[in-house]
């Protein structure tokens, strides 16, 4: 390893302690916390209609919409109707006639129904008018208006609707009159919904395009969980940018190369990193094993194989499993993190370091090669698995493979922003790679559709990456 490779990894490590390292709020933490959903859940039936679910069971992450909600039991669903005083119903008023602001329609909480109830006095019709409103109101603050038929390849499931479910918010706001106060308690704590809202604000009306970018993207920050933990990697999938945040503050930077457009596409994930393995081996998929021989070729050419780093079984069924051991030019490079998930999606290092002073970025099949990987391997096995710079710097030196388990999982989020702070700070728009703009901008210009899903329908492509480079 050259000396240069050897100080970045050092580098990192005073990032990973935390010391002399800028940025608010981090010397006073003096370890990571993780701050994840304690485990997933799904909705086992409704509590509210349109809004809420009462949830129970852990998320075994279902293949699809009807094996996540099937439920032999059907229970009666609750009305979600509170008492509404015309004072508190007026003010509902005024702020859906501004929620413009947010990005989101006036229209879509019912105005004029609503204008016309208070003009009628308290009584049943405003109780349930208002309460209506305010739902679909918390509904789409807190979940996002885009319905999940048209987020393409989202599979990211948002805890929020259990963390702040809407009667409670409801009750709260009605009892301390403070409706704006409760409602901003579901906005987005993220920095850049705050830097897309102020864009938002800044745009005149008549640079409708703009405006609507603007929208998805800040509607796209709904989608996630509102708290994304003190410490998370997250990477934008449009930007081939990798980032390590530490209390919202973007610590390290890393280029990466994802999915190319179509099957291989990279899917947005929230998903955790359970560790990091160093010098990792890779099992090469059997559509390079059988259907272009190079099991047979392996087999037959021992010396080749050797000095490709390849090693074969053959099974009694004759079957051929082919396995590249660790070294330099082992197709995962250096380091991959270790984040189990069904659509077998990882971040590692890659050989082909040149891919990443390419401009367009979208090479891969599937999975997330990342620039200057062992320095965040180190980083990370400092951070989340008790080592030293130097053991991290002699497990790549020593050539093994070796799984560093961390202590704490770590939030990975792979996510789909066409417009957000770039790594620099300046607001960017980015290429829509996939088109998933399309179906976001369509949904705002349809009708709002109650009763949504939280979980989405499509179906999940498990990549097998053949790592090459085109």
């Amino acid at each position: 390893m050259n000396i240069s490779v050897r100080f970045s990894l050092l580098a990192a490590a005073a990032l990973a302690g935390f010391g002399a390292v800028p940025g608010p709020g981090l010397a006073q933490q003096s370890a990571p916390r993780d701050l994840l959903p304690p485990e997933r859940t799904i909705p086992s039936k409704p509590v509210e209609a349109g809004t809420d679910a009462v949830v129970s069971g852990p998320l075994a992450k279902p293949q699809s919409v009807a094996e996540a909600f099937s439920d032999e039991v059907v229970q009666e669903v609750p009305s979600i109707t509170q008492p509404w005083p015309v004072k508190h119903a007026r003010t509902l008023l005024t702020m859906i006639e501004r929620i413009g602001s947010e990005g989101l329609d006036p229209l879509d909480y019912n105005p004029i129904a609503l204008r016309a109830a208070i003009a009628g006095g308290p009584g049943e019709r405003l109780d349930e008018i208002a309460s209506q409103s305010f739902a679909f109101l918390v509904e789409d603050l807190r979940d996002g208006r885009t319905p999940m038929d048209a987020r393409k390849q989202w599979f990211v499931f948002d805890p929020d609707a259990d963390r702040y479910p809407t009667a409670k918010l409801m009750g709260d706001a009605l009892a301390s009159g403070d409706l704006a106060g409760t409602l901003a308690r579901i906005n987005p704590e993220h920095p850049d919904y705050a830097r897309l809202k102020e864009e938002l604000a800044k745009t005149p009306a008549a640079n409708k395009k703009r405006r609507l970018m603007i929208r998805a993207n800040m509607d796209r920050w709904r989608w996630l969980a509102r708290d994304l933990g003190s410490q998370y990697l997250m990477t934008n999938v449009p930007e081939f940018q990798l980032r390590l945040t530490v209390n919202d503050k973007i610590m390290r930077t890393y280029k990466t190369v994802v999915g190319k457009p179509g099957r291989t596409a990279t899917p947005q994930l929230a998903e955790s990193v359970e560790g990091v393995i160093f010098n990792p081996t890779w099992t090469v998929p059997q559509s390079i094993v059988k259907g272009e021989g190079l099991g047979a070729r392996v087999l037959a050419n021992p010396a080749w194989a050797r000095n490709n780093g390849y090693k074969a079984t053959k099974g009694e069924n004759g079957w051929v499993n082919v396995v590249q051991q660790p070294g330099p030019g082992n197709s995962l490079g250096l380091m991959k993190l270790d984040m189990p998930n069904r659509h077998a999606i990882f971040l590692h290092d890659t050989p082909a370091r040149q891919l990443f002073e390419t401009a367009n970025r979208a090479l891969s099949h599937g999975c997330i090669r990342t620039e200057r990987a062992t320095e965040l391997a180190i980083t990370l096995a400092i951070l989340q698995g008790g080592l030293t710079a130097q053991e991290g710097v002699d497990l790549i030196k020593g050539g093994e493979y070796t799984k560093v388990a961390f202590q704490k999982q770590m939030p990975v989020y792979i996510t789909y922003f066409t417009m957000a702070q770039d790594i620099d700070g300046k607001l960017s728009t980015f290429a829509d790679i996939y088109d998933r703009d399309a179906p976001v901008l369509a949904s705002f210009e349809a009708p709002r559709k109650p009763n949504r899903s939280r979980v989405t329908g499509e179906q999940v492509i498990v990549i097998e990456d053949d790592l090459r480079i085109t």
